[in-house]
């Protein structure tokens, strides 16, 4: 099915990377799958299969990526992003992995029940937040629960003005206001837990027929249906990727996203006595006060600092990772050294 780029979501953003002489010899398309040693590519003509150079990689590109390619259907170069959603690789390596490019709207997913986790939302709007995307949080299973009122104020702690809908996935009539959230030639994800209901949503507003499974009903965890990010049309010219589920969302380069989900702890710990206050024991610590007045959940604070210094750990440079890594071993090797002199072993 071919498309107007207009349609995919082109902008004067992208247009305006491109050289004279690309936009007389070389054409552009979105990535809407990234595999392994392939992409997959959508453009004036349809989908098709797209190769990287040679020394390249398919995880330097994202799903929702634009790219400029030659007449072998090879990549060329990718256009400068508008947002990007990330974390950090799994490893001792400072890396990032791309989740996704070029979003409008994130539906962070999580269901009324034991897979409802608070300290897991807030990282997600930290990566939102990050990448200035327009979060919207949705609470499924909400058929389950006689009344979704407690799921949703926990959720509006965080930010009495952040979206949060609650609904019955399997409800067609509940599914659709979803459109209203983002319109055409605009791009949105549905991100969260396996079995939450994602592939259900997905299916609801594109009228396709994705393979779903529910959640395990002795501990909530859901069972991964989608293995791959995938965009697809959806709605008259809106696009929605499913993203399969996280079970760890390691952050990575959210500094600034993680003080704007936690702006009320940044702003009072302006009136904290002491610049570095630890917000422990310090005598006048306005965050401490808070707590002790009953107007902030010292749950909250633990959490905050939890990510801050998650989020500098993950974020540390390669350089910085390897440099811990020799520090932490020459430290083991000087330890098992002492414990072979003490034993008499020289």
């Amino acid at each position: 099915m071919s498309h107007k780029l207009i349609e995919l979501g082109w902008s004067a953003h992208f247009m305006m990377q491109l050289q004279d002489d690309e936009l007389q010899t070389l054409p552009v398309a979105r990535v809407t799958q990234v595999h392994r040693n392939q992409m997959i590519g959508i453009g004036h003509q349809g989908e098709f299969t797209l190769s990287v150079p040679g020394q390249g990689s398919t995880g330097d590109y994202a799903v929702g990526d634009w790219v400029v390619y030659d007449a072998h259907a090879q990549v060329v170069r990718a256009l400068d992003r508008l947002t990007l959603v990330e974390r950090r690789a799994a490893g001792e390596d400072a890396r990032a992995q791309l989740i996704a490019a070029n979003l409008d709207v994130l539906f962070i997913t999580t269901s009324c029940n034991k897979d409802f986790n608070i300290a897991r939302l807030e990282r997600y709007l930290a990566v939102a937040q990050q990448a200035g995307i327009q979060p919207v949080v949705l609470l499924t299973k909400a058929d389950l629960v006689d009344d979704t009122y407690a799921f949703e104020a926990e959720v509006q702690k965080i930010d009495p003005l952040l979206p949060v809908i609650a609904l019955d996935t399997r409800d067609p009539e509940q599914i659709t206001p979803l459109f209203d959230w983002w319109k055409a030639g605009q791009t949105a994800a549905l991100v969260g837990s396996s079995g939450v209901g994602k592939s259900t949503i997905l299916n609801s507003l594109s009228g396709s027929s994705a393979k779903t499974a529910g959640i395990r009903e002795d501990d909530a965890k859901g069972r991964h249906t989608t293995t791959a990010r995938c965009l697809s049309p959806v709605g008259d010219g809106r696009w929605l990727m499913d993203t399969p589920g996280m079970r760890a969302l390691r952050l990575y380069d959210v500094s600034e996203g993680v003080a704007a989900v936690f702006q009320d702890l940044v702003d009072l710990a302006e009136h904290c006595r002491f610049s570095d206050c630890s917000h422990e024991s310090e005598p006048g610590c306005a965050i401490q006060a808070a707590i002790e007045e009953g107007e902030l959940d010292p749950s909250r604070l633990k959490r905050w600092k939890k990510l801050a210094r998650e989020e500098q750990y993950n974020s540390e440079t390669v350089a910085q990772s390897r440099s811990r890594l020799k520090s932490f071993s020459k430290m083991i090797k000087r330890v098992q050294a002492d414990n072979r002199i003490l034993k008499g072993d020289y």
